[in-house]
């Protein structure tokens, strides 16, 4: 699946028809004119992780936007986006398309941490920006091996380790099960809740893999209810969060239910999951929570209500995916504008790699991106909170997560 064409046709139409305009050679890439710039994305919309594919359409949505406004200084944004199903050999061969057929100046917001796995090497040696991936792993940040690749939300290691804090702070005694995706992404929140431990690893008595190959996880819920854990760390991606948190409730099991952050959508997940059977349920979050009423009266919610009304007024506006992908764009949108008439590859990376204090609108207060060119992790706050049975309430400090911290 392509969603190219979820772009305006008038956007397109003037990126072609500009296509031919003259360029120099000292301040464009391949993939960059006088009047366009072509940006590839890779997202599941179909497969076991296809409830991220709102994401994908709410960045295209926003392209469309900065198009009917006139671009970004005076270029229009062409948006390829492409589904690869969370299928890793689909993601080589979609990123080769992009970067080899489409001629894309970079690749934004590929999604899922086995498919950027899978492109990772391919993008560092045809020195292709690979620039705010849509995953947590932790070894998006690593500038001196990797210096093409960028993430962008709270790495998973972080996350862990803000969970395992809470848990010591609050269930000292707890018995800890855990659920986790048997693949990078899984493994890398489970150490970050390891090392978070320290010497109470011994408080984790059950660790229970999937496949997203697997058509439920039933049997490891039952599974792990019966290893008497009283906590359970839920790192999974939608579909199966939210046949977790069914299936808990199913079992009339009453853990300390904690739901990483890339499954705290409240549309997305925990809607289909039942509202009831997720009430209690805990996570963390960066972003402003759409259902929250105390943003109702928020600039930048109304701002965000404002561009679903009129640019994806098919989007959920109860989920956190159309929120981060409004602002994982803007995250973009600024990069673009500081890399000013100097669209070279490198200048992109130089340019997200200065981001200096950004506040975004629908970012917690107190939650700012800060990158440099040895800090390749823009977020790297958190705030723990609580769903109550209709939305989230946060509670305590926002948390700062540093890798080494």
């Amino acid at each position: 699946m392509s969603i190219r064409s979820y772009v305006s046709l008038s956007a397109l139409v003037l990126g072609m028809a500009f296509a031919t305009g003259p360029a120099s050679a000292q301040q464009y890439d391949t993939g960059a004119t006088d009047t366009s710039i072509k940006i590839g994305n890779i997202n599941p919309y179909s497969g076991p992780a296809s409830a991220y594919g709102t994401i994908g359409k709410t960045i295209a949505a926003y392209f469309d936007k900065i198009n009917a406004e006139g671009g970004i200084n005076g270029r229009t944004i062409e948006f390829i986006s492409y589904d690869d199903g969370y299928s890793p050999p689909k993601a080589v061969e979609q990123a080769r398309k992009l970067v080899e057929s489409d001629e894309v100046l970079l690749i934004f917001q590929s999604l899922g941490t086995p498919s950027n796995s899978a492109i990772h090497k391919y993008m560092n040696v045809k020195k292709v920006p690979q620039l705010f991936v849509a995953t947590g792993a932790t070894k998006w940040g690593d500038p001196q091996n990797f210096p093409w690749t960028m993430g962008w939300q709270p790495n998973y290691q972080s996350e862990g380790r803000i969970y395992a804090n809470y848990i010591l702070t609050n269930h000292p005694d707890a018995k800890i099960g855990v659920l986790y995706q048997n693949d990078d992404y899984g493994k890398d929140l489970l150490q970050g809740l390891k090392d978070g431990l320290g010497d109470k690893t011994s408080m984790i008595v059950s660790e229970v893999p999937y496949e997203t190959s697997d058509p439920t996880i039933d049997s490891q819920i039952i599974k792990l209810k019966d290893s008497d854990a009283d906590v359970l760390v839920n790192i999974a991606t939608p579909k199966f969060a939210a046949q977790a948190i069914r299936k808990v409730a199913e079992l009339d099991w009453k853990p300390v239910h904690i739901v990483n952050n890339v499954s705290q959508s409240v549309g997305g997940v925990l809607r289909p999951a039942g509202l009831e059977n997720a009430n209690g349920v805990l996570s963390t979050g960066y972003l402003k929570d759409p259902t929250d009423p105390q943003w109702k009266d928020d600039a930048a919610y109304k701002e965000w209500e404002a561009f679903m009304d009129e640019h994806y007024p098919d989007g959920d506006k109860s989920s956190s995916f159309t929120v981060y992908g409004l602002a994982v764009a803007q995250t973009l949108e600024q990069v673009l504008n500081q890399a000013g008439d100097n669209l070279t590859r490198e200048n992109i990376m130089k340019q997200a790699a200065s981001l200096d204090n950004l506040q975004l609108g629908m970012a917690l207060p107190g939650v700012i991106i800060n990158t440099s060119e040895n800090d390749f992790f823009p977020f790297e706050q958190m705030q723990m909170m609580k769903f109550n049975g209709e939305r989230w309430e946060m509670f305590g400090p926002v948390i700062s997560g540093e890798v080494g911290g």
